[in-house]
Protein backbone atom coordinates (compact mmCIF):
# COMPACT_ATOMS: atom_id res chain seq x y z
CA UNK A 1 0.00 0.00 0.00
CA UNK A 2 1.35 3.45 -0.96
CA UNK A 3 2.17 6.13 1.58
CA UNK A 4 -0.46 8.87 1.80
CA UNK A 5 1.56 10.86 4.37
CA UNK A 6 5.34 11.16 4.40
CA UNK A 7 7.16 13.23 7.02
CA UNK A 8 10.94 13.31 6.70
CA UNK A 9 13.44 14.78 9.15
CA UNK A 10 10.82 17.05 10.71
CA UNK A 11 12.04 19.64 13.20
CA UNK A 12 9.79 22.17 14.89
CA UNK A 13 11.47 24.84 17.00
CA UNK A 14 9.84 27.64 18.98
CA UNK A 15 11.39 30.67 20.61
CA UNK A 16 10.18 31.58 24.09
CA UNK A 17 12.00 34.79 24.94
CA UNK A 18 15.67 33.91 24.78
CA UNK A 19 14.99 30.20 25.11
CA UNK A 20 14.72 27.84 22.12
CA UNK A 21 12.29 24.94 22.49
CA UNK A 22 12.73 21.91 20.24
CA UNK A 23 9.16 20.59 20.17
CA UNK A 24 9.84 18.02 17.43
CA UNK A 25 13.30 16.66 16.64
CA UNK A 26 14.24 14.98 13.37
CA UNK A 27 11.10 12.83 13.12
CA UNK A 28 10.35 10.48 10.23
CA UNK A 29 6.86 9.05 9.82
CA UNK A 30 5.10 7.23 7.01
CA UNK A 31 1.35 6.57 7.00
CA UNK A 32 -0.10 4.27 4.37
CA UNK A 33 -3.48 4.78 2.75
CA UNK A 34 -6.17 3.12 4.86
CA UNK A 35 -4.11 3.07 8.08
CA UNK A 36 -5.48 3.96 11.47
CA UNK A 37 -2.21 5.27 12.83
CA UNK A 38 -2.00 6.02 16.55
CA UNK A 39 0.49 8.65 17.77
CA UNK A 40 0.83 8.19 21.52
CA UNK A 41 2.61 10.17 24.19
CA UNK A 42 2.18 12.07 27.43
CA UNK A 43 1.31 15.76 27.41
CA UNK A 44 4.17 17.80 25.99
CA UNK A 45 5.60 14.91 23.98
CA UNK A 46 5.16 16.86 20.73
CA UNK A 47 2.56 14.61 19.13
CA UNK A 48 0.01 17.32 18.29
CA UNK A 49 2.75 19.63 17.00
CA UNK A 50 4.09 16.87 14.77
CA UNK A 51 0.71 15.86 13.34
CA UNK A 52 -0.26 19.49 12.60
CA UNK A 53 2.66 19.66 10.20
CA UNK A 54 0.70 17.27 7.96
CA UNK A 55 -1.56 20.11 6.77
CA UNK A 56 0.94 22.87 7.64
CA UNK A 57 -1.21 24.29 10.42
CA UNK A 58 2.20 24.07 12.04
CA UNK A 59 4.98 24.71 9.55
CA UNK A 60 8.16 22.78 10.29
CA UNK A 61 11.40 24.57 11.00
CA UNK A 62 12.96 22.06 8.63
CA UNK A 63 12.13 18.79 6.94
CA UNK A 64 9.85 17.51 4.19
CA UNK A 65 6.06 17.08 4.17
CA UNK A 66 4.38 15.14 1.39
CA UNK A 67 0.66 14.36 1.41
CA UNK A 68 -1.16 12.25 -1.15
CA UNK A 69 1.60 12.72 -3.72
CA UNK A 70 1.88 16.50 -3.29
CA UNK A 71 5.02 18.06 -1.82
CA UNK A 72 3.78 20.66 0.68
CA UNK A 73 6.98 21.65 2.43
CA UNK A 74 10.70 21.23 1.71
CA UNK A 75 13.94 23.24 1.77
CA UNK A 76 12.62 25.25 4.74
CA UNK A 77 9.66 26.67 2.84
CA UNK A 78 6.14 25.97 1.63
CA UNK A 79 6.21 24.39 -1.82
CA UNK A 80 2.67 25.22 -3.03
CA UNK A 81 0.59 28.38 -3.21
CA UNK A 82 -1.71 29.38 -0.35
CA UNK A 83 -4.70 28.70 -2.62
CA UNK A 84 -3.47 25.18 -3.34
CA UNK A 85 -2.73 24.70 0.37
CA UNK A 86 -6.33 25.55 1.23
CA UNK A 87 -7.45 22.94 -1.27
CA UNK A 88 -5.11 20.37 0.30
CA UNK A 89 -6.41 21.20 3.77
CA UNK A 90 -9.97 20.46 2.66
CA UNK A 91 -8.81 16.91 1.91
CA UNK A 92 -7.68 16.57 5.54
CA UNK A 93 -10.48 16.63 8.09
CA UNK A 94 -9.78 17.39 11.76
CA UNK A 95 -11.63 16.70 15.00
CA UNK A 96 -10.57 17.90 18.44
CA UNK A 97 -11.13 17.32 22.14
CA UNK A 98 -13.37 20.40 22.24
CA UNK A 99 -16.01 20.10 19.56
CA UNK A 100 -15.87 23.74 18.40
CA UNK A 101 -19.52 23.78 17.31
CA UNK A 102 -21.55 26.94 16.69
CA UNK A 103 -23.92 26.96 19.65
CA UNK A 104 -26.47 29.33 18.08
CA UNK A 105 -26.74 27.19 14.94
CA UNK A 106 -28.62 23.94 14.40
CA UNK A 107 -26.80 20.65 14.06
CA UNK A 108 -27.43 20.40 10.31
CA UNK A 109 -26.25 23.97 9.79
CA UNK A 110 -23.07 23.24 11.77
CA UNK A 111 -22.26 20.51 9.27
CA UNK A 112 -23.32 22.66 6.32
CA UNK A 113 -21.01 25.44 7.54
CA UNK A 114 -18.02 23.41 6.32
CA UNK A 115 -19.47 23.52 2.79
CA UNK A 116 -19.89 27.29 2.60
CA UNK A 117 -17.10 27.64 0.04
CA UNK A 118 -18.21 24.70 -2.11
CA UNK A 119 -19.86 24.95 -5.50
CA UNK A 120 -22.96 23.15 -4.30
CA UNK A 121 -26.39 24.78 -4.27
CA UNK A 122 -28.10 25.48 -0.95
CA UNK A 123 -30.33 22.46 -1.49
CA UNK A 124 -27.37 20.21 -2.29
CA UNK A 125 -25.52 21.46 0.79
CA UNK A 126 -28.46 20.64 3.04
CA UNK A 127 -28.87 17.20 1.46
CA UNK A 128 -25.20 16.42 1.93
CA UNK A 129 -25.25 17.65 5.54
CA UNK A 130 -28.26 15.44 6.28
CA UNK A 131 -26.55 12.44 4.66
CA UNK A 132 -23.46 13.02 6.79
CA UNK A 133 -25.58 13.17 9.93
CA UNK A 134 -27.15 9.89 8.90
CA UNK A 135 -23.67 8.43 8.44
CA UNK A 136 -22.79 9.26 12.06
CA UNK A 137 -26.19 8.17 13.40
CA UNK A 138 -27.68 11.60 14.11
CA UNK A 139 -30.22 12.10 11.32
CA UNK A 140 -32.98 12.52 13.93
CA UNK A 141 -31.09 15.40 15.64
CA UNK A 142 -30.66 17.61 12.56
CA UNK A 143 -32.78 20.49 13.91
CA UNK A 144 -31.43 20.30 17.45
CA UNK A 145 -28.89 22.78 18.82
CA UNK A 146 -25.53 21.61 20.19
CA UNK A 147 -26.52 22.43 23.78
CA UNK A 148 -29.33 19.87 23.48
CA UNK A 149 -26.89 17.07 22.67
CA UNK A 150 -24.66 14.89 24.83
CA UNK A 151 -20.89 15.15 24.57
CA UNK A 152 -20.72 12.05 22.39
CA UNK A 153 -23.42 13.39 20.08
CA UNK A 154 -21.60 16.71 19.77
CA UNK A 155 -18.45 14.86 18.78
CA UNK A 156 -20.45 12.96 16.14
CA UNK A 157 -21.57 16.32 14.71
CA UNK A 158 -17.92 17.42 14.66
CA UNK A 159 -17.00 14.23 12.79
CA UNK A 160 -19.80 14.78 10.26
CA UNK A 161 -18.55 18.33 9.73
CA UNK A 162 -14.97 17.08 9.28
CA UNK A 163 -16.19 14.72 6.56
CA UNK A 164 -18.11 17.41 4.67
CA UNK A 165 -15.42 18.00 2.04
CA UNK A 166 -14.86 14.28 1.41
CA UNK A 167 -11.40 14.15 2.97
CA UNK A 168 -9.05 11.24 2.41
CA UNK A 169 -7.38 11.81 5.77
CA UNK A 170 -8.95 12.45 9.18
CA UNK A 171 -6.83 13.74 12.06
CA UNK A 172 -8.26 13.04 15.49
CA UNK A 173 -6.49 15.20 18.10
CA UNK A 174 -7.41 13.85 21.57
CA UNK A 175 -11.00 13.74 20.29
CA UNK A 176 -12.21 11.36 23.03
CA UNK A 177 -10.36 12.85 26.00
CA UNK A 178 -13.41 14.75 27.28
CA UNK A 179 -15.78 11.79 26.99
CA UNK A 180 -16.71 9.03 29.41
CA UNK A 181 -15.39 5.50 28.70
CA UNK A 182 -18.59 4.16 27.13
CA UNK A 183 -19.00 7.17 24.84
CA UNK A 184 -15.29 7.03 24.01
CA UNK A 185 -15.66 3.48 22.76
CA UNK A 186 -18.70 4.45 20.68
CA UNK A 187 -16.78 7.27 18.99
CA UNK A 188 -13.76 5.03 18.40
CA UNK A 189 -15.97 2.35 16.89
CA UNK A 190 -17.52 4.98 14.63
CA UNK A 191 -14.06 6.08 13.45
CA UNK A 192 -13.13 2.47 12.71
CA UNK A 193 -16.39 2.02 10.79
CA UNK A 194 -15.67 5.14 8.73
CA UNK A 195 -12.16 3.86 8.07
CA UNK A 196 -13.60 0.64 6.66
CA UNK A 197 -16.61 2.12 4.86
CA UNK A 198 -14.96 5.18 3.30
CA UNK A 199 -11.37 3.99 3.03
CA UNK A 200 -10.51 6.89 5.31
CA UNK A 201 -6.94 7.17 6.58
CA UNK A 202 -7.02 8.19 10.26
CA UNK A 203 -4.22 9.67 12.37
CA UNK A 204 -5.19 9.29 16.02
CA UNK A 205 -3.37 11.53 18.51
CA UNK A 206 -3.93 10.36 22.07
CA UNK A 207 -2.37 9.72 25.45
CA UNK A 208 -4.73 6.75 25.96
CA UNK A 209 -3.34 3.39 24.91
CA UNK A 210 -6.79 1.80 25.13
CA UNK A 211 -7.97 4.02 22.27
CA UNK A 212 -5.08 2.88 20.07
CA UNK A 213 -5.59 -0.76 20.99
CA UNK A 214 -9.23 -0.55 20.01
CA UNK A 215 -8.88 0.72 16.44
CA UNK A 216 -5.28 1.34 15.30
CA UNK A 217 -3.19 -0.96 13.16
CA UNK A 218 0.05 1.00 13.59
CA UNK A 219 1.52 3.09 16.34
CA UNK A 220 4.27 5.60 17.11
CA UNK A 221 5.23 6.49 20.68
CA UNK A 222 6.66 9.97 21.28
CA UNK A 223 8.73 11.38 24.12
CA UNK A 224 10.35 14.84 24.29
CA UNK A 225 9.71 15.51 20.60
CA UNK A 226 11.19 12.23 19.39
CA UNK A 227 9.53 9.03 18.17
CA UNK A 228 11.11 6.40 20.41
CA UNK A 229 9.29 3.42 18.93
CA UNK A 230 6.99 2.74 15.99
CA UNK A 231 5.58 -0.13 14.00
CA UNK A 232 2.60 -2.43 13.77
CA UNK A 233 0.38 -2.25 16.85
CA UNK A 234 0.73 -5.94 17.57
CA UNK A 235 4.54 -5.83 17.46
CA UNK A 236 4.93 -2.75 19.64
CA UNK A 237 2.24 -3.83 22.09
CA UNK A 238 3.48 -7.35 22.58
CA UNK A 239 7.22 -6.69 22.39
CA UNK A 240 7.95 -3.08 23.41
CA UNK A 241 11.62 -2.21 23.37
CA UNK A 242 11.62 1.06 25.33
CA UNK A 243 10.67 1.58 28.96
CA UNK A 244 8.13 4.30 28.10
CA UNK A 245 6.54 1.97 25.55
CA UNK A 246 6.19 -0.66 28.27
CA UNK A 247 4.48 1.89 30.48
CA UNK A 248 1.98 2.72 27.75
CA UNK A 249 1.12 -0.82 26.76
CA UNK A 250 0.43 -1.70 30.38
CA UNK A 251 -0.01 -5.42 29.85
CA UNK A 252 3.64 -5.91 29.02
CA UNK A 253 4.65 -3.69 31.92
CA UNK A 254 2.57 -5.83 34.26
CA UNK A 255 4.22 -8.91 32.80
CA UNK A 256 7.73 -7.54 33.32
CA UNK A 257 6.95 -6.53 36.90
CA UNK A 258 5.51 -9.99 37.54
CA UNK A 259 8.54 -11.69 36.04
CA UNK A 260 10.93 -9.69 38.21
CA UNK A 261 9.40 -11.39 41.23
CA UNK A 262 10.78 -14.71 39.96
CA UNK A 263 14.40 -13.54 40.27
CA UNK A 264 15.22 -14.18 36.60
CA UNK A 265 18.86 -13.24 37.10
CA UNK A 266 19.47 -16.64 38.68
CA UNK A 267 18.22 -18.89 35.89
CA UNK A 268 20.15 -22.14 35.67
CA UNK A 269 21.65 -23.40 32.38
CA UNK A 270 18.76 -25.85 31.97
CA UNK A 271 16.12 -23.07 32.14
CA UNK A 272 14.87 -20.63 29.53
CA UNK A 273 12.14 -18.01 29.57
CA UNK A 274 9.84 -17.53 26.57
CA UNK A 275 7.04 -15.23 25.57
CA UNK A 276 4.32 -16.93 23.53
CA UNK A 277 1.79 -15.06 21.41
CA UNK A 278 -1.20 -16.90 19.98
CA UNK A 279 -4.47 -16.16 18.24
CA UNK A 280 -7.96 -17.00 19.45
CA UNK A 281 -7.82 -20.23 17.42
CA UNK A 282 -5.09 -21.56 19.71
CA UNK A 283 -6.56 -20.48 23.04
CA UNK A 284 -8.04 -23.90 23.73
CA UNK A 285 -4.73 -25.73 23.23
CA UNK A 286 -2.78 -26.82 26.29
CA UNK A 287 0.62 -25.48 25.28
CA UNK A 288 2.28 -26.51 28.53
CA UNK A 289 1.03 -30.08 28.23
CA UNK A 290 2.10 -30.25 24.57
CA UNK A 291 5.65 -29.17 25.39
CA UNK A 292 5.86 -31.81 28.11
CA UNK A 293 4.54 -34.57 25.85
CA UNK A 294 6.57 -33.68 22.75
CA UNK A 295 9.85 -32.44 24.22
CA UNK A 296 9.85 -33.79 27.75
CA UNK A 297 10.19 -30.32 29.28
CA UNK A 298 8.91 -29.16 32.62
CA UNK A 299 7.02 -25.94 31.90
CA UNK A 300 5.61 -23.38 34.33
CA UNK A 301 3.32 -20.51 33.29
CA UNK A 302 4.50 -17.31 34.98
CA UNK A 303 2.06 -14.85 33.38
CA UNK A 304 -0.87 -15.02 30.97
CA UNK A 305 -3.27 -12.50 29.46
CA UNK A 306 -5.66 -12.02 26.53
CA UNK A 307 -6.00 -8.64 24.82
CA UNK A 308 -8.16 -7.50 21.92
CA UNK A 309 -5.92 -5.88 19.29
CA UNK A 310 -7.52 -4.64 16.06
CA UNK A 311 -10.73 -6.45 17.07
CA UNK A 312 -8.87 -9.78 17.34
CA UNK A 313 -8.29 -11.62 20.64
CA UNK A 314 -4.56 -12.15 21.10
CA UNK A 315 -3.16 -14.21 23.95
CA UNK A 316 0.23 -13.73 25.57
CA UNK A 317 1.92 -16.13 27.92
CA UNK A 318 5.30 -16.14 29.63
CA UNK A 319 6.60 -19.61 30.40
CA UNK A 320 9.68 -20.96 32.14
CA UNK A 321 10.87 -24.18 30.49
CA UNK A 322 13.31 -26.56 32.17
CA UNK A 323 15.08 -29.48 30.54
CA UNK A 324 18.02 -30.61 28.47
CA UNK A 325 19.62 -27.75 26.45
CA UNK A 326 19.02 -29.45 23.08
CA UNK A 327 15.33 -29.86 23.95
CA UNK A 328 15.08 -26.20 25.02
CA UNK A 329 16.53 -25.19 21.65
CA UNK A 330 13.60 -26.95 19.94
CA UNK A 331 10.86 -24.98 21.74
CA UNK A 332 10.64 -22.18 19.20
CA UNK A 333 10.59 -24.45 16.14
CA UNK A 334 7.98 -26.75 17.67
CA UNK A 335 5.60 -23.97 18.70
CA UNK A 336 5.93 -22.10 15.41
CA UNK A 337 4.55 -25.21 13.71
CA UNK A 338 1.53 -24.78 16.00
CA UNK A 339 1.12 -21.15 14.80
CA UNK A 340 2.39 -19.75 18.09
CA UNK A 341 4.85 -16.84 17.95
CA UNK A 342 7.82 -17.42 20.22
CA UNK A 343 10.34 -14.94 21.61
CA UNK A 344 13.02 -15.81 24.14
CA UNK A 345 13.45 -13.40 27.04
CA UNK A 346 16.84 -13.03 28.66
CA UNK A 347 17.48 -12.68 32.37
CA UNK A 348 17.26 -8.89 32.13
CA UNK A 349 13.70 -9.05 30.78
CA UNK A 350 14.79 -8.03 27.28
CA UNK A 351 13.21 -9.47 24.15
CA UNK A 352 15.60 -11.53 22.01
CA UNK A 353 14.26 -12.61 18.63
Amino acid sequence: MADIITLENIDVTFKQGKQVVNAVKNVNLNVEKGDVFGVVGYSGAGKSTLVRTINLLQKPTSGTVKVNGTLLFADNKQQISNKELQKQRRSIGMIFQHFNLLNETTVVDNVAFALRHSFLSDKEIEEKALNLLKLVGLEDKAKFYPIQLSGGEQQRVAIARALANDPEILISDESTSALDPRTTNQILDLLKELNAKLGLTIVLITHEMDAVKRIANKIAIMEHGVIIEKGKLRDVYLRPKEELSRQFVGGSLAAIETLKAFNLGNLSPDQKLFQLVFSAANVTKSIILELYKELGLDVSMLYGNIEVLESEPVGTMFILAKGEPDKLDKVADYLKKENVEVTRIDERGIWND
